[in-house]
Protein backbone atom coordinates (compact mmCIF):
# COMPACT_ATOMS: atom_id res chain seq x y z
CA UNK A 1 0.00 0.00 0.00
CA UNK A 2 1.39 2.96 -0.97
CA UNK A 3 1.32 6.02 1.75
CA UNK A 4 1.04 9.81 1.16
CA UNK A 5 1.00 12.54 4.73
CA UNK A 6 1.78 16.14 5.21
CA UNK A 7 5.16 17.02 6.23
CA UNK A 8 4.46 19.96 8.60
CA UNK A 9 7.68 21.24 8.78
CA UNK A 10 8.44 23.78 6.04
CA UNK A 11 4.93 23.72 4.96
CA UNK A 12 3.54 27.12 4.02
CA UNK A 13 0.37 28.38 5.15
CA UNK A 14 -1.89 31.75 3.63
CA UNK A 15 -3.15 32.24 7.07
CA UNK A 16 -5.91 30.77 9.58
CA UNK A 17 -9.40 31.56 10.44
CA UNK A 18 -12.61 31.11 12.74
CA UNK A 19 -16.02 31.67 11.55
CA UNK A 20 -19.58 30.77 13.83
CA UNK A 21 -22.56 28.99 12.17
CA UNK A 22 -26.04 29.79 12.54
CA UNK A 23 -26.48 27.67 15.45
CA UNK A 24 -23.32 28.98 17.40
CA UNK A 25 -21.06 26.41 16.23
CA UNK A 26 -17.57 27.80 15.84
CA UNK A 27 -14.96 26.14 12.91
CA UNK A 28 -11.39 26.47 12.68
CA UNK A 29 -9.48 26.56 8.87
CA UNK A 30 -5.83 25.93 8.09
CA UNK A 31 -5.27 27.45 4.44
CA UNK A 32 -2.09 25.57 3.33
CA UNK A 33 -0.62 27.24 0.45
CA UNK A 34 2.17 24.97 -0.42
CA UNK A 35 1.32 21.91 2.16
CA UNK A 36 4.43 18.99 1.41
CA UNK A 37 3.51 15.92 1.09
CA UNK A 38 6.06 13.10 1.74
CA UNK A 39 4.85 9.82 -0.83
CA UNK A 40 5.96 6.36 -0.09
CA UNK A 41 5.88 3.59 -2.16
CA UNK A 42 4.88 -0.25 -1.30
CA UNK A 43 8.41 -2.01 -1.23
CA UNK A 44 10.27 0.61 -1.64
CA UNK A 45 12.96 2.65 0.30
CA UNK A 46 12.54 5.48 -1.77
CA UNK A 47 10.24 8.63 -1.18
CA UNK A 48 9.22 11.51 -3.02
CA UNK A 49 7.97 14.55 -2.06
CA UNK A 50 5.13 16.99 -3.64
CA UNK A 51 3.57 20.08 -2.95
CA UNK A 52 -0.27 21.01 -2.62
CA UNK A 53 -2.79 23.74 -1.63
CA UNK A 54 -5.82 22.69 0.81
CA UNK A 55 -7.37 23.17 4.38
CA UNK A 56 -7.38 21.50 7.72
CA UNK A 57 -10.61 22.38 9.17
CA UNK A 58 -11.52 22.20 12.68
CA UNK A 59 -14.76 21.39 13.64
CA UNK A 60 -17.16 22.01 17.08
CA UNK A 61 -14.12 24.32 18.40
CA UNK A 62 -14.15 24.64 21.80
CA UNK A 63 -11.71 26.32 22.73
CA UNK A 64 -8.20 28.41 21.29
CA UNK A 65 -5.41 29.40 22.82
CA UNK A 66 -2.67 31.33 21.69
CA UNK A 67 -2.93 34.06 19.04
CA UNK A 68 -4.29 33.37 15.51
CA UNK A 69 -1.19 34.06 13.49
CA UNK A 70 -1.77 36.45 10.89
CA UNK A 71 -0.55 35.10 7.28
CA UNK A 72 1.29 34.16 5.25
CA UNK A 73 3.48 31.97 7.63
CA UNK A 74 5.29 28.56 7.82
CA UNK A 75 4.95 25.70 9.86
CA UNK A 76 7.83 24.73 12.34
CA UNK A 77 6.48 21.66 14.28
CA UNK A 78 2.91 20.61 14.94
CA UNK A 79 0.86 17.59 17.12
CA UNK A 80 -2.56 16.39 16.35
CA UNK A 81 -4.77 14.70 18.66
CA UNK A 82 -7.11 12.69 17.02
CA UNK A 83 -8.73 10.36 19.82
CA UNK A 84 -6.27 8.04 20.99
CA UNK A 85 -4.06 8.72 18.25
CA UNK A 86 -1.12 11.44 18.56
CA UNK A 87 0.11 12.72 14.49
CA UNK A 88 3.65 14.15 15.23
CA UNK A 89 5.06 16.77 12.38
CA UNK A 90 2.87 14.93 10.10
CA UNK A 91 -0.88 15.10 8.62
CA UNK A 92 -2.11 11.34 6.92
CA UNK A 93 -3.95 11.79 3.81
CA UNK A 94 -6.62 10.88 3.84
CA UNK A 95 -8.06 12.42 7.55
CA UNK A 96 -11.90 12.85 8.00
CA UNK A 97 -12.61 12.10 11.87
CA UNK A 98 -14.62 13.03 14.64
CA UNK A 99 -13.95 12.65 18.50
CA UNK A 100 -11.81 14.22 20.80
CA UNK A 101 -9.20 16.65 18.82
CA UNK A 102 -6.59 18.84 19.54
CA UNK A 103 -3.90 20.91 17.12
CA UNK A 104 -0.80 22.49 18.53
CA UNK A 105 0.84 24.63 15.81
CA UNK A 106 4.53 25.89 16.20
CA UNK A 107 4.86 28.73 13.65
CA UNK A 108 8.47 30.13 12.86
CA UNK A 109 9.57 33.44 14.70
CA UNK A 110 6.69 32.70 17.25
CA UNK A 111 7.30 31.47 20.93
CA UNK A 112 3.81 30.34 21.54
CA UNK A 113 2.05 27.36 19.79
CA UNK A 114 -1.15 28.30 18.35
CA UNK A 115 -3.58 25.21 20.59
CA UNK A 116 -7.45 24.79 18.84
CA UNK A 117 -9.64 22.08 20.44
CA UNK A 118 -12.56 20.57 18.54
CA UNK A 119 -14.38 17.57 17.59
CA UNK A 120 -14.19 16.97 14.56
CA UNK A 121 -11.03 17.07 11.54
CA UNK A 122 -10.57 17.30 8.25
CA UNK A 123 -7.77 17.66 5.40
CA UNK A 124 -9.09 19.03 2.21
CA UNK A 125 -6.53 19.44 -1.07
CA UNK A 126 -7.20 21.36 -3.68
CA UNK A 127 -6.16 21.21 -7.35
CA UNK A 128 -3.29 18.80 -8.30
CA UNK A 129 -0.17 17.37 -6.42
CA UNK A 130 2.71 19.13 -7.97
CA UNK A 131 6.07 17.31 -8.08
CA UNK A 132 9.51 18.43 -6.17
CA UNK A 133 11.92 16.03 -5.55
CA UNK A 134 12.86 12.40 -5.35
CA UNK A 135 14.59 11.48 -1.63
CA UNK A 136 16.83 8.42 -2.02
CA UNK A 137 17.45 6.57 1.34
CA UNK A 138 20.79 7.93 1.54
CA UNK A 139 19.23 11.77 2.13
CA UNK A 140 16.00 10.39 4.25
CA UNK A 141 16.57 12.29 7.56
Amino acid sequence: MDASSIQISGSEIAGVSQDAQLEGERNFRLQFTRALILKTMTGSAEQTLWWQAGELLIGEVEQIEGELPDGPFVCERSDIDDNQYTYRNMIPIPLKSHGRIRLELHVRDRDVPLVVIGATIELVLRDTPKYIEHIRPDTIL
